[in-house]
C-alpha cells in the first residue's frame, strides 16, 4: 500500500472535524433562494475546464444573483477569464502546493456552495471543506474523502458517468440547474488580435492562405501521432493544395518537436521557392493567443488533448486522432459535422497510458485515412466558400 503521509494527515483531522460538524449539508437542506456565493472548481487542464463551461453557464442561469468564483488551474486561468458567467478566478497551483494560502483566499467569499467539476484528488475536496461551504457536490464522488460531500450516495466512478460536459451537467443538477445547452464557450478578449494580426503577417499567413494546424504533442505520449507521418501529411496534402500552409501548434515544451516537424515540411517541399510550407506557432505565442488562432485556421489535426478541445469551442473543422482515450467522453456533441474523428482500439491491456513509452497503439492510425479526413474537411470549405461566392 502506497503511503501518502499528507494525505492521510489530512483525512483523519477532517474525520474528526467532519464528525463534530453539526450543520445539515444534504441535497434536501439546499435552498436555492439563499445562496450567495458559489465556489466552482474545474482546477486541471485545458480540456478538462472547456468541458465544464455549459456547467458553469447552467450554475449562472439556475443562480442569476449568486456571486460565482471559479478555482481555475493557474497555468492556463488566463485563458478563462473572459467566461460571462463567472464573477471572478481564484488560482489552483495544484497538489499540496499553497493549499493552506489557497484556503485562507477561499474563505473570505462566505461560500454556501462548492461545485467540484473536475479537480484532483486527494487535495480538492478537503480544500472546499475547509473552505467553509455548507454544501459540496462532486461527481463521481467515489474518493475516501466521499463523506465530506452532500451527495455521499450512490457512488459514481468516471466508467457510471457519459460525455465529460454530460457528467458535468449531472453534477450541476444535483444543485438544480438545468442544461442550458451542450456547446463549450471561449470568449476571448479582443486585446489579443492585434499581437495575432503582427504574427500572421510577419509569416505571411494572410487572408488568402489555406491555413492548417498540426498539434503534434500532447499530455501523454500514448496521446501522440507520430512526427514524420505528420509530415508525410503535410507532404501529400501539399502536392494536391499548393495553395495550403501549416502552422504548428503547442505549448512551449513543445516548440522543439514542431521545429522539427516544420524543418522536415519545409526542407521536402521542392517547389516552395523560398516560402515556409509549415510555420511553428509553438512557444511564440501566449496561450490566448494561441487559441485565437486556432479559432482561424480552415482545420486541424491533433490527438485528444487541450488544443483539440480549443477548436471543437471554437468550431474549427478539426480531424481528432484518439486511441487510448475515448470519444465518446471528450467527443463533440455539437456541431458534429464539423469534425472527422479516428478512433482505434488500445492495444496494450490493461492501457499503460501516462507510462507509455511507446504508443503503439497509435500506428494503427494510417496517413492515408488522415490525409482523406483533411482533404474531405477542405473540399467541403471550398464548396461553401464557392456558395458564398455565388450568393
Amino acid at each position: 500500500m502506497k503511503i501518502r503521509p499528507v494525505a492521510d494527515i489530512v483525512y483523519y483531522a477532517l474525520r474528526i472535524m467532519a464528525w463534530r460538524d453539526r450543520r445539515e449539508h444534504g441535497l434536501e437542506a439546499v435552498n436555492k433562494s439563499s445562496v450567495k456565493n458559489i465556489l466552482i472548481v474545474s482546477s486541471t487542464a485545458i480540456g478538462d475546464t472547456l468541458l465544464s463551461t455549459p456547467a458553469i453557464r447552467a450554475v449562472r442561469f439556475a443562480y442569476p444573483k449568486a456571486r460565482i468564483i471559479a478555482l481555475f488551474n493557474k497555468s492556463n486561468m488566463e485563458l478563462f477569464k473572459n467566461n460571462p458567467h463567472i464573477d471572478g478566478v481564484v488560482p489552483y497551483c495544484g497538489g499540496w502546493k499553497k493549499f493552506i494560502s489557497t484556503v485562507s483566499e477561499l474563505k473570505k467569499y462566505s461560500f454556501d456552495i462548492a461545485l467540484i467539476l473536475h479537480g484532483n484528488e486527494p487535495q480538492i475536496t478537503p480544500l472546499c471543506y475547509l473552505a467553509g461551504p455548507r454544501f459540496i457536490v462532486k461527481l463521481p464522488n467515489a474518493s475516501r474523502f466521499n463523506f465530506l460531500l452532500s451527495n455521499q450516495t450512490p457512488v459514481l466512478t468516471w466508467a457510471d458517468l457519459g460525455h465529460g460536459i454530460e457528467a458535468r451537467l449531472e453534477t450541476a443538477a444535483l444543485i438544480g440547474c438545468q442544461a442550458q445547452g451542450l456547446q463549450m464557450e471561449l470568449p476571448l478578449d479582443k486585446c489579443y488580435d492585434a499581437p495575432l494580426k503582427t504574427f500572421m503577417e510577419r509569416e505571411n499567413l494572410g487572408a488568402d492562405k489555406v491555413l492548417v494546424g498540426l498539434n503534434p504533442g500532447a499530455s501523454t505520449l500514448s496521446r501522440q501521432w507520430f512526427p514524420e507521418r505528420f509530415t508525410a501529411l503535410a507532404e501529400s496534402i501539399q502536392k494536391a493544395r499548393p495553395e495550403v500552409r501549416f502552422v504548428l501548434t503547442g505549448s512551449p515544451e513543445e516548440a522543439a518537436l514542431c521545429r522539427k516537424i516544420a524543418e522536415n515540411i519545409n526542407t521536402g517541399n521542392k517547389k516552395s521557392k523560398g516560402v515556409k510550407m509549415a510555420v511553428i506557432a509553438a512557444g511564440r505565442l501566449s496561450l490566448p493567443e494561441s487559441a485565437a488562432l486556432i479559432g482561424k485556421l480552415s482545420a486541424f489535426v491533433t490527438g485528444d488533448t487541450g488544443p483539440m478541445h480549443i477548436a471543437y469551442a471554437l468550431n474549427t473543422p478539426t480531424v481528432a486522432l484518439y486511441a487510448v482515450s475515448e470519444p465518446t467522453k471528450t467527443g463533440p456533441l455539437t456541431d458534429t459535422g464539423l469534425h472527422r474523428i479516428i478512433k482505434k482500439p488500445k492495444t496494450c491491456h490493461p492501457c499503460l497510458s501516462k507510462k507509455c513509452t511507446y504508443q503503439e497503439c497509435m500506428e494503427q492510425i494510417s496517413v492515408e485515412e488522415v490525409y482523406s479526413a483533411l482533404m474531405d474537411i477542405l473540399s467541403v470549405k471550398k464548396a461553401a466558400e464557392k456558395n458564398v461566392i455565388k450568393t
